[in-house]
């Protein structure tokens, strides 16, 4: 389950297939990547690839699928296989944004259990894998306050997931998500969403499982740029965009410090596109 945990659902394909033909286009479902291989190997073309595939291994999976189209000279919706990877590298980009100025919490990378004891006592700590979405490996245990907890908790991970811990100071502030429209310097704030974590959700964090079942755990509030904390988050959230190279649409994800700043997080330049259940079709709605 963990493992497609990031795939759409068959509802998800239907909608977006439905808009496709609505705006005139033919559509023409060809699937996942090795079916594309196939496809491409018989002589199959394509004016134009609408491009959701996530894929299965390893931090470059989702840019398997650009990156075969761009040998192909196929063009494609949404990121370039460069900036998949390093948007999926969630230390690496949080090494771009910081050399452009823009604010991010501290973090180390944890490749062995002793990587561990060498981070410096800031607790609290977030812990995380380093390449993952859809808040897979995160719980109420990524919060960890002590050495002991900050040791099990990125052995769990190391164990699990099989791929580095990315370990953040923790921001207990506001949550938000910021949709962007376009490209570089024509790319625009769609608008925000807060997360609102109820009583009945896992603590600390959007987490895997409030995420799943976001309807009992999450309330999704519309906020306005008037208010000035999120409108410094839709600025991070553009200027980090442009910086990293984001295409057409997604969103990028901050959280607040201790003193109301809005700090970048992550992006997410192939956002879900659920009609209702997705945060950047919510937030669409929410401008209307």
């Amino acid at each position: 389950e963990a493992e497609t945990a990031e795939f759409d659902r068959d509802d998800t394909i239907e909608a977006i297939d439905l808009a496709l033909r609505q705006h005139g286009h033919t559509t023409d479902r060809v699937g996942r990547l090795g079916k594309l291989v196939t496809r491409l190997a018989r002589g199959d073309r394509w004016d134009l690839v609408f491009n959701i595939a996530e894929g299965m291994v390893g931090v470059a999976r989702e840019a398997q699928v650009p990156a075969l189209l761009d040998a192909y000279r196929i063009p494609y919706t949404f990121a370039d296989p460069a900036v998949l990877v390093l948007s999926l590298d969630k230390a690496l980009c949080k090494l771009v944004v910081r050399e452009a100025g823009l604010p991010t919490p501290p973090h180390w990378v944890v490749k062995t259990p002793s990587d561990a004891d060498r981070i410096p006592p800031r607790f609290p700590l977030f812990c995380k894998p380093l390449a993952e979405g859809t808040g897979k490996g995160v719980s109420e245990d990524s919060l960890v306050c002590t050495r002991e907890a900050l040791a099990n908790q990125c052995r769990r991970l190391l164990a699990e997931f099989r791929q580095p811990v990315l370990v953040e100071k923790y921001l207990p502030g506001r949550e938000f998500t910021v949709g962007l429209l376009g490209t570089g310097e024509e790319a625009t704030v769609l608008g925000t969403l807060e997360i609102i974590l109820l009583s009945t959700a896992e603590r600390h964090a959007y987490s895997y499982i409030n995420k799943e079942f976001c309807e009992q755990h999450v309330q999704y509030r519309f906020v306005s740029s008037r208010d000035p904390e999120v409108a410094q988050a839709e600025q991070i959230a553009l200027a980090a965009w442009r910086v990293l190279g984001g295409r057409d649409g997604g969103r990028v994800d901050l959280r607040s410090d201790e003193e109301g700043r809005p700090q970048f997080l992550e992006v997410n330049p192939l956002a879900g596109l659920h009609p209702q259940h997705s945060d950047l079709p919510m937030i669409a709605a929410g401008v209307g």
